[in-house]
């Protein structure tokens, strides 16, 4: 390194002194180069060009990073986990989710984040600001990315292709998500009990069963769930609402989960197979309670008398009987009650509801 760099880089970078103000915003810089490429912010200018897309940036950095997505180069590897990156601040922000580190903080509510760009973000919707509207619903969004979603929704617009399954969608976050189908890659994970997900989201449901938060509330009856969804499957139990129809038989149901098992009734599909004695099943509380009679587990105990059963119907059924004027005293060994265990297969078999 030359003597006039080593000087320009040791008062640039260790050096406090910042001698160069922008006079649109007053920021400061100890570098006049620094200054020049922030000025482009203000003006808007991007002399630089991308030779294969057109694109430009403001930066010749910001333009390198960007060709490596052309070339597919990524040198910047993270040497926690081995993923490589195409630029130092993405590499950056990957290594905070190994340290947890969250360096910025909401001034209005102390809440704090891993990246500026969020933080950001995140004030603008405490101080309610939302000006970007789209133009066929009406909905207002903080940011202008954010308005792009809901208009490729309204068009149809899908221009993100996965390479490996040629599935579409409209958004590159969705995408980057569904190739970790294909990978495996779960780099989300549980500080308690060290499982992992590919999702950020399903790591934050799933911490919710070690804290027990349930922060959705039913406004009829107070109960609360871990999940917004959860919340209104269980809405639909007070109005009565059952909007999903089989279109074979008419009959209604408040679940399109409920819906699509109920649909294997009418045909003769059975994906769930058991992997001790091959027999299948439609359903996988079936699947799961037939294996238990492989295992001789009987996970299903009565909090009355303590008997216990291989399947959840069995109980159902059983715990009738405490509701009777004259109880029936429980004094027979815990196979007393296999007749219902064998009316489920029947069921299986039958296809029908018990």
């Amino acid at each position: 390194m030359q003597a006039g760099n080593l000087n320009v880089h040791k008062s640039g970078t260790h050096s406090e002194e910042k001698p160069f103000e922008c006079d649109h915003c007053r920021k400061r810089f100890s570098r006049l180069g620094s200054l020049k490429n922030h000025k482009r912010i203000h003006s808007g200018e991007k002399p630089f060009e991308c030779d294969q897309c057109g694109k430009c940036f403001s930066q010749a950095g910001h333009l390198r990073t960007h060709q490596r997505t052309h070339s597919g180069e990524k040198p910047f590897e993270c040497d926690h986990c081995g993923k490589c990156f195409s630029g130092p601040g993405s590499l950056k922000y990957h290594k905070r989710t190994h340290s947890g580190e969250k360096a910025f903080k909401c001034d209005q509510c102390g809440k704090c984040f891993s990246q500026v760009s969020t933080v950001k973000q995140h004030e603008k919707t405490q101080n309610g600001k939302k000006p970007f509207e789209c133009d066929e619903c009406g909905k207002c969004f903080s940011r202008a990315r954010s308005l792009k979603i809901p208009k490729r929704m309204h068009t149809g617009e899908k221009h993100f292709e996965c390479g490996q399954c040629g599935k579409c969608f409209s958004q590159a976050s969705t995408l980057k998500t569904h190739k970790r189908i294909h990978s495996g890659e779960k780099p989300f994970k549980c500080k308690k009990c060290d499982k992992c997900f590919s999702v950020a989201s399903n790591l934050k449901l799933h911490e919710r069963t070690h804290s027990g938060e349930k922060p959705f509330g039913c406004d009829q009856c107070g109960k609360c769930f871990s999940q917004a969804v959860t919340l209104k499957i269980h809405t639909g139990t007070h109005s009565g609402e059952k909007p999903f129809k089989c279109d074979q038989c008419g009959k209604c149901f408040s679940q399109g989960g409920n819906l699509k098992r109920h649909e294997r009734t009418h045909g003769e599909e059975k994906p769930l197979q058991c992997n001790q004695c091959g027999k299948c099943f439609s359903q996988a509380g079936s699947l799961k309670a037939h294996q238990s009679a492989h295992s001789g587990g009987k996970p299903f105990k009565c909090d009355q008398c303590g008997n216990c059963f291989t399947h959840a119907v069995s109980l159902k059924v059983h715990r009738r009987t405490h509701g009777k004027k004259t109880p029936i005293k429980h004094e027979q060994p815990d196979n007393s009650y296999s007749i219902y265990e064998l009316l489920c297969d029947v069921r299986e078999m039958n296809q029908e509801p018990l």
